[in-house]
């Protein structure tokens, strides 16, 4: 054999770079191998930088820094699959950074990030997309991006997949793009809840809450409860219910529950295959708050509808929610209140409230929780809305108490609650007394200075309940309540200003609260008002007409009636017809005036004297036209005007009027046994304790006051006026003899009756300007005046027939009219017509033939109107 000779190896080419190993340890190193051209060297580069991300959230900051995630991004199109998996894990581990996220949103990845979940990739891909996909959903600007790209029906596909990880990243993202309706919107039509279903079997407790809080979102769109409906999604969630090992699920399948019960058909469908009764004893018997507070939240929601309420108060669920008001959890009470109040829309549930409930509810009222407190008191106050039983068990159960000191909380909605209630129980008397008797007129002066419109609103409307008493009122006044309330007359919010009219309307029912109104300007405010078409209502108009009858003055020149309702008293003076929004100056200051060409002003005053007395309170409000001072027969028509009026009513009856005639307050007999004799010696012992109190007045004006108090120009010639129809007019016992001859006595006190034919030879215009040279003032007092026209025989009458009882009106026509309306009973239908006729109306004649009573509607009285 020949000798072997040793084969040598051949040379490598001279263009090849020979294998080289490199051990590094800096990821900055690494970064730099990222843009390589060899596949090997990037899928080893990937795999040590996704190992090194893994380690923290610093080593992520630092892969940022170091400018890792561009070049990585260009990895994810890679032709590669094992670069390209690499890659896709580095992006599902660095997009929990939220710079990172950030980098992400401006370098525009999602399209190539949502084309990794394509069918073909592997599932490892499709796990970290996923997740990278995930993580960016958290934000709502990815949330967008991910939609407009077409990502939603990828990742519900991806539903399927048999990787948990891959199901659970995708529900995730899924979770949080339906929070945008958008997403919602488009869900239907991609049919995902079936898929989402078959999740709620899986052995993975995350994945399944996952799916349940997906369903929970996506059962507030109609079609999606639909699709649940059909696709039996009740039935699953019933069952977890029924599971007891699931029982960490409970709290998210009520919450779906929910939702869902508010389509009609779905509770149709619970209620007919037993599940509702399931619900509702699942509710009342679970120990976790958490649990009973999402029961009672499904309850809620679906109570809003009517048929979803009936069904429920079927199924006994008011003995549920009672229950439930005694659980340990604030969040539970909460929500069994609201439940209540959605329930109150039934009766039935009102009913059983009755006897079961409210005791529970007043208890809340004293909670520490300022939330229970408010959740209890809507309860309440829908309870007892149009309920005067509910209303009075409230009461019963002493709620009034806690009621009001919820007045002053610091939650606006636990305010307006409670006052609704207050308002309820008000409609009453007797519990209106009750809650008179807790000062709750200082408990709503804080409401009625709060800067929310609800509050403001509904303390006004409080104020209209409780303050139809004069003692209720004068406690207003005195805690400072007016002003606050006049203030919401200006608001811009319709309800406020609406119920705080009401509010002035009703304290306006006595005088002493309508002087304090006016003196806060509630009359120039509620004048400007009623100016506005798109401003007034209802109430405000009755709220100005109500203090314009204590501003007698300013309702006469403003609207030229006054009705028989309406006293004339001392201080009350007939300026002429002013326009609306035109100012009319007080008393004093048209004495004080010089004499001009302008209308006398006619003061009406019976002090007499030479020294005036000093005014009493309501002669004080004469400067702002709120003075009132009358005969004690015409006190008390006035006193039983307003007991009428001062309920809490609505303004349409302020408009109605007491038929004139003789006061049912005087009597015929009384007054024939008392005779002038005793008049007189009423009227001496009145003016004897008026000028015992005149002397001790100036003393102490003499004594401490370097300034004389302004009194009105007396009146002598009207002081006797009263006192002669005081003798011989007011024992007549007929009625129309009285009103005849009281017509009879102005005339002739009046320059007499004037022919129609001499009308205008009747020189009453220089008699007026010769008592205005005399007295060096505008303001004539009407007794000086001896020759007298139209509207000063007018004001005479209205003036002496307030002072002997007789109702009569007081109406300016044009051109220097007046005249007197009266109603009487016309005697020739007594027994006709089965009852008492109706009264007639009458004018009073006071210049052509004095005494004449002529029908209203009829020629005559145009003639004597107009002509």
């Amino acid at each position: 054999m020949g000798k072997k000779i040793k084969k040598e190896t051949e040379p490598p080419p001279k263009d090849v770079f020979d294998p080289l190993t490199i051990e590094s340890k800096k990821a900055a190193t690494v970064v730099l191998m990222l843009n390589s051209p060899e596949e090997e060297i990037l899928a080893k580069a990937c795999e040590a930088i996704y190992r090194f991300a893994l380690k923290g959230e610093e080593n992520k900051a630092s892969l940022l820094e170091l400018g890792a995630v561009e070049p990585v991004t260009k990895l994810l199109t890679h032709e590669d699959k094992t670069v390209r998996r690499n890659a896709t894990m580095i992006f599902g581990i660095l997009s929990s950074n939220n710079d990172v996220k950030k980098l992400l949103r401006e370098l525009d990845v999602m399209n190539s990030v949502i084309a990794l979940l394509a069918p073909e990739e592997e599932v490892v891909i499709h796990e970290f997309a996923s997740l990278c996909l995930a993580n960016m959903s958290a934000e709502y600007t990815s949330k967008v991006q991910i939609f407009e790209h077409g990502g939603l029906e990828p990742l519900i596909r991806l539903l399927s997949s048999p990787d948990p990880d891959v199901k659970k990243n995708s529900i995730e993202c899924i979770y949080n793009l339906v929070q945008d309706f958008q997403c919602r919107a488009t869900f239907p039509e991609l049919n995902a809840i079936p898929s989402i279903l078959e999740l709620l079997k899986s052995e993975y407790p995350i994945i399944q809450l996952l799916a349940l809080k997906t369903l929970g979102v996506i059962a507030n769109d109609k079609e999606s409860r639909a699709m649940l409906r059909d696709n039996q999604g009740m039935d699953h969630l019933i069952k977890i219910l029924e599971t007891k090992e699931l029982n960490d699920l409970h709290i998210e399948v009520l919450s779906v529950v929910a939702n869902c019960l508010e389509d009609m058909d779905t509770v149709v469908l619970i209620q007919q295959t037993g599940g509702l009764k399931k619900l509702l004893t699942f509710a009342e018997n679970s120990t976790i708050p958490d649990i009973q507070k999402n029961a009672a939240k499904a309850i809620t929601i679906a109570a809003y509808n009517p048929e979803n309420r009936k069904l429920f108060h079927e199924q006994e669920v008011e003995k549920c929610l009672v229950a439930l008001l005694s659980s340990e959890s604030d969040g539970t009470k909460i929500a069994a209140s609201q439940a209540i109040s959605a329930m109150c829309e039934n009766s039935g549930s009102k009913e059983f409230f009755n006897h079961q409930g409210i005791p529970q509810l007043i208890q809340l009222l004293k909670s520490d929780n300022e939330e229970v407190r408010e959740a209890a008191a809507l309860a309440l106050a829908n309870l007892t809305t149009c309920n005067p039983a509910n209303a009075n068990a409230a009461a019963e159960a002493d709620g009034i108490d806690p009621l009001i000191n919820i007045l002053s909380s610091k939650r606006d909605g636990a305010i307006v609650n409670a006052a609704t209630v207050l308002t309820n129980m008000a409609m009453q008397e007797a519990l209106r007394v009750n809650i008179q008797n807790h000062d709750v007129m200082r408990a709503l002066i804080s409401p009625l200075r709060s800067t929310n419109t609800r509050v403001q609103s509904k303390a006004a409307l409080t104020i209209a309940a409780t303050a139809c008493d004069a003692e209720a009122r004068t406690e207003l006044r005195n805690a400072g309540g007016l002003e606050p309330l006049v203030e919401l007359l200006r608001s811009k919010n319709d309800e406020v200003r609406r119920n705080a009219s009401w509010a002035v309307m009703v304290c306006a029912s006595d005088e002493l609260t309508a002087t304090e109104l006016c003196k806060f300007r509630a009359l120039d405010i509620l004048e400007e008002v009623n100016l506005s078409v798109s401003r007034k209502n209802k109430f405000s108009e009755a709220a100005y007409n109500k203090l314009l009858n204590n501003h007698l003055p300013l309702k006469y020149s403003q609207t030229g009636y006054l009705s028989s309702s309406n006293i004339i008293s001392d201080g009350f003076y007939d300026y002429g017809r002013i326009n609306p929004g035109t100012k009319l100056l007080p008393l004093k200051d048209l004495c004080l005036q010089e004499p001009s060409d302008l209308r006398a002003v006619i003061l009406v005053n019976n002090k007499s004297s030479d020294i005036s007395p000093p005014p009493s309170m309501e002669d004080r409000s004469s400067d702002i036209g709120c003075g009132r001072s009358i005969s004690s027969s015409s006190s008390f028509r006035r006193t039983s005007k307003e007991k009428a009026s001062a309920g809490f009513g609505s303004p349409t009856e302020e408009k109605s009027e007491p038929s004139s005639g003789r006061n049912t307050a005087v009597s015929k007999s009384a007054t024939k046994e008392k005779g002038s004799r005793k008049v007189r010696g009423k009227k001496e012992e009145e003016k004897v304790k008026e000028e015992e109190e005149v002397t001790t007045v100036s003393k102490n004006i003499g004594e401490g006051s370097p300034e004389k108090e302004w009194y009105p120009p007396s009146d002598p010639d009207f002081c006797v006026y009263v006192c002669e129809v005081t003798k011989s007019i007011l024992p007549i016992s007929n009625i129309k003899e009285q009103i005849e001859a009281l017509a009879e006595y102005v005339a002739e006190k009046m320059g007499g009756a004037i022919p129609k034919e001499k009308l205008q030879d009747f020189s009453w215009e220089l008699h007026i300007s010769e008592l205005k040279f005399q007295l060096k003032s505008n303001v004539v007092p009407i007794g000086q005046i001896k020759k007298g026209i139209f509207y000063h025989r007018a004001l005479l009458f209205k003036a002496l027939a307030d002072k002997i009882g007789i109702g009569c009106s007081l109406v300016r026509g044009e051109y220097g009219r007046a005249w007197n309306e009266v109603k009487l009973m016309n005697e020739s239908l007594k027994g006709v017509t089965g009852g008492l006729p109706p009264p007639e109306i009458y004018i009073v004649d006071l210049m052509f033939q004095p005494g004449r009573l002529i029908k209203l509607r009829s020629r005559e009285a145009d003639l004597y109107r107009f002509l």
